[in-house]
C-alpha cells in the first residue's frame, strides 16, 4: 500500500508541475488576469553589471547600454567588478575616461550579491536596473521595463531573454519558452515566481539587500510585501546559450544549488497569499525536486511491475523514454531524442545540486562563469 501511495502521489506531482499547473495558471490568468498600469517614462535609472573576469564581453556590454534608446541624462551604467584580476577593469576605466555616465566599482571577491548591494548603495537613482555581462538588450529594452513602474503596485520587473541560435545540441531554448509561457500567466495573476539574471528592473525604494539573490528570491519577497513582480515580454535581452547539454548541466546544477538553498533557507512560503504560495509550491519546489520524484517514481514502478496493468506499462514507459535520452546523448537522429536528453540531464542535475547543498551545508557566494556563454 505505501509503495502504491509512492507511485501514484510521485506520478500525480510530476504531472502537476510539468503540465497542470501550465495550463491551469493559463486558464486562471484569462479568467481573473490583473493587468500592469504602463505609461511612457524614463526615470532617473542606474544600470548595473555584475563582472568577474568579463574582458571579452564587457566593452559590448557597457556600449550596447550607452545605445539604448533612453535620454541619455537619465541613465549611468555601473560595472560592479567581483575583484577581477583579467582586463575588465582596464576596459571599463578606458570607456569610463571618455563616457561620464560609466563608473567602475571595485569590490572584493564576495560574490555577485554583495557587489550588486555596494552599487546599489551608491546609486540615488528612481530605478536600478540589472544585466549579466554576456547579455546584450534591444534599443527599447529600458523603456519597456520602465514603463511598467507607472503602476504604483509594481516594485519589480524582469524582462524576457532570448537564447540566440546554438552552436550544438542544446535545446535550452524549447525549455525556456515553455517557462516564458508560465512566466506570463504568474504575472497577470499577480507575480512571477521567478525572474532571470539578463535583464530586470526594481524601484530603488523597494530594494533590499537579500543574502538569497535576487532571481528567485526578489519576485517572493516582493509579493509577501504586497508589491508585485511582473513580467514584461517587450524588454527584450539576447545571450548566448550553453554549447551543448553536457554544458548546460553543469551550468544548472550550480544554478540549482542556489535554488534548494533558496528553499530550505529563504522561507519563500512565509506570508505570502494562498494562490502565490499554491504557485511557488507548483512551480519551484516541485520543479526542483522533479528529479528525486522520477527516482522514486521508477523505483515504485519496478516494485510494483509484477503486478501487471498501469504499473507495468509506467516502468515500460520511464525505460522507453530513458532509451530515448540515451539516444539522444549518442546524437542517433530519433525523433524526441535530443529533448529528451536535455530533460533527463536537467532533472538529475537537480538531484546532483541537492547532494552537494547538503554536503556543503551551505553556497559559495562567489561564481564563475559558464565559458561556452561567452
Amino acid at each position: 500500500m505505501l509503495v502504491k501511495g509512492v507511485f501514484w502521489g510521485t506520478l500525480g506531482a510530476l504531472a502537476w508541475t510539468h503540465a497542470g499547473y501550465p495550463l491551469a495558471t493559463a486558464a486562471l490568468a484569462r479568467v481573473r488576469g490583473r493587468a500592469v498600469r504602463k505609461d511612457e517614462q524614463t526615470p532617473k535609472t542606474v544600470v548595473v553589471v555584475p563582472a568577474h573576469n568579463e574582458d571579452a564581453v564587457i566593452e559590448r556590454r557597457v556600449e550596447n547600454l550607452l545605445a539604448l534608446d533612453y535620454p541619455a541624462e537619465q541613465l549611468e551604467v555601473v560595472v560592479a567588478s567581483d575583484a577581477s584580476d583579467d582586463r575588465t577593469h582596464e576596459i571599463v576605466e578606458e570607456i569610463a575616461a571618455r563616457e561620464p555616465r560609466v563608473s567602475l566599482l571595485k569590490a572584493p571577491r564576495e560574490g555577485k550579491r554583495p557587489a550588486l548591494d555596494r552599487a546599489v548603495r551608491g546609486s540615488e537613482s528612481e530605478l536600478v536596473a540589472f544585466s549579466d555581462a554576456n547579455a546584450t538588450w534591444a534599443p527599447d529594452a529600458l523603456r519597456k521595463l520602465a514603463r511598467n513602474f507607472a503602476d504604483p503596485d509594481v516594485a519589480y520587473v524582469c524582462g524576457r531573454l532570448q537564447l540566440e541560435q546554438p552552436d550544438g545540441t542544446n535545446r535550452e531554448g524549447a525549455y525556456w519558452r515553455y517557462e516564458l509561457w508560465q512566466r506570463e500567466s504568474e504575472s497577470a495573476l499577480g507575480s512571477v515566481t521567478g525572474g532571470n539574471g539578463s535583464i530586470y528592473a526594481v524601484r530603488r525604494s523597494d530594494y533590499v539587500e537579500y543574502p538569497l539573490g535576487h532571481d528567485l528570491g526578489f519576485p517572493y519577497l516582493f509579493t509577501s510585501k504586497g508589491r508585485r513582480a511582473v513580467y514584461e515580454p517587450e524588454a527584450l535581452a539576447f545571450e548566448k546559450p550553453s554549447r551543448d547539454n553536457e554544458e548546460e548541466y553543469r551550468r544548472k546544477v550550480r544554478m540549482f544549488v542556489w535554488c534548494w538553498r533558496t528553499v530550505f533557507e529563504g522561507r519563500m512560503l512565509s506570508g505570502v497569499p494562498p494562490l502565490y504560495k499554491l504557485e511557488l509550491i507548483s512551480h519551484r519546489v516541485l520543479r526542483y525536486a522533479s528529479g528525486l520524484l522520477h527516482l522514486k517514481l521508477l523505483a515504485a514502478s519496478f516494485l510494483l511491475a509484477r503486478e501487471g496493468g498501469i504499473y507495468r506499462t509506467a516502468l515500460v514507459g520511464q525505460l522507453a523514454f530513458l532509451g530515448l535520452a540515451a539516444a539522444g546523448r549518442l546524437r542517433v537522429p530519433l525523433p524526441g531524442a535530443t529533448l529528451a536528453h536535455y530533460y533527463t540531464l536537467v532533472s538529475w542535475a537537480t538531484v546532483v545540486a541537492l547532494a552537494r547543498y547538503l554536503q556543503q551545508g551551505g553556497v559559495s557566494p562567489t561564481w564563475e562563469k559558464a565559458e561556452g556563454t561567452r
